[in-house]
């Protein structure tokens, strides 16, 4: 298959289950709102080595909070047995310090809940309230007054989304990736948890060649500089580099969707010769997303 004169390699992303939990975060200006969510999100690419994945969602206009103030929400992903720890830590070490935010629940419909029990931090000096009908807690703060709910819902998604950019030459691949993150990013029920949702060292599951255990080693399958020296490399002639967007979303239509409008918006680059998909064989994820099948 060839689009925009991009060949789209004929393979699968090769997803997995998740627990995803939506934060939005008000505050008095947009800015505050987006530093309080950059920090919230901070050490969350990859359960590989971090206690969770996270990303920042999209911006919201006042009338989508429930304070009526500007905001930004966010998806945290994790195994549901962690997502409480999860949330109550980026909330009172990320959102609660950051000049006047409020964190609010983003699935008040969803079956599964939990309670972060942030209200102790105020000491007994914390009060009930209501915002926008929903229960929150109004706690003192040096500032004034921390506003925000701590009832939160979290939803079966999927982690892992993903498909490769590649290029003649590593300006050439970043600029497709760059391309295909500016169509993605703002999408709804969709993150990509790397910086500027852009990976260049992927990996694959332990190691092939150290003899102790570890949780991953580089793919390297997809290692342009590796394809004179190993037999089973999969990265095609002409390219010499290869970026990853990977993606956590609340379902699989979602997931597709950002992945095929990403894969677009790489293609009409001009820059970009392959594109392609990281997965296991089939032998790890529940999902199998078709690069093919996106443009059936």
């Amino acid at each position: 298959m060839e689009i925009n004169g991009t060949e789209i390699l004929d393979t699968f992303a090769e997803a997995f289950p998740t627990w995803i939990t939506r934060v939005i975060i008000t505050a008095g200006t947009q800015e505050w709102a987006y530093r309080a969510a950059v920090e919230a999100t901070g050490f969350a690419t990859s359960k590989i080595g971090c206690p969770c994945e996270a990303g920042i969602e999209r911006p919201l206009s006042p009338d989508e909070t429930p304070d009526g103030r500007a905001g930004i929400s966010i998806l945290i992903c994790a195994e549901k047995k962690n997502m409480k720890s999860n949330v109550a830590t980026r909330i009172s070490q990320c959102i609660l310090p950051t000049p006047t935010t409020s964190a609010f629940d983003g699935f008040p419909d969803a079956d599964a809940r939990f309670y972060t029990k942030m209200h102790y931090f105020g000491d007994q000096y914390e009060e009930r309230c209501v915002v926008g009908g929903r229960k929150c807690w109004k706690i003192p703060v040096m500032e004034g007054e921390y506003v925000g709910e701590e009832r939160f819902g979290t939803v079966k998604g999927i982690a892992g989304g993903n498909f490769l950019v590649m290029g003649n030459d590593q300006r050439s691949a970043l600029a497709g990736a760059e391309a295909a993150m500016e169509k993605i990013t703002g999408t709804s029920g969709v993150v990509t948890s790397f910086a500027g949702g852009i990976v260049r060292s992927g990996s694959k599951v332990g190691c092939k060649n150290y003899r102790f255990p570890m949780p991953a080693s580089t793919s390297h399958r997809w290692c342009p500089t590796l394809k004179a020296r190993i037999s089973d490399s999969l990265v095609p002639d002409s390219v010499a580099s290869v970026y990853e967007i990977v993606l956590n979303g609340v379902d699989e239509a979602s997931v597709s969707a950002a992945m095929k409008a990403g894969i677009l918006a790489a293609t009409r680059t001009g820059a970009v010769t392959h594109i392609g998909a990281s997965n296991f064989d089939g032998k790890l994820g529940q999902y199998r997303i078709s690069l093919h099948d996106l443009f059936r």
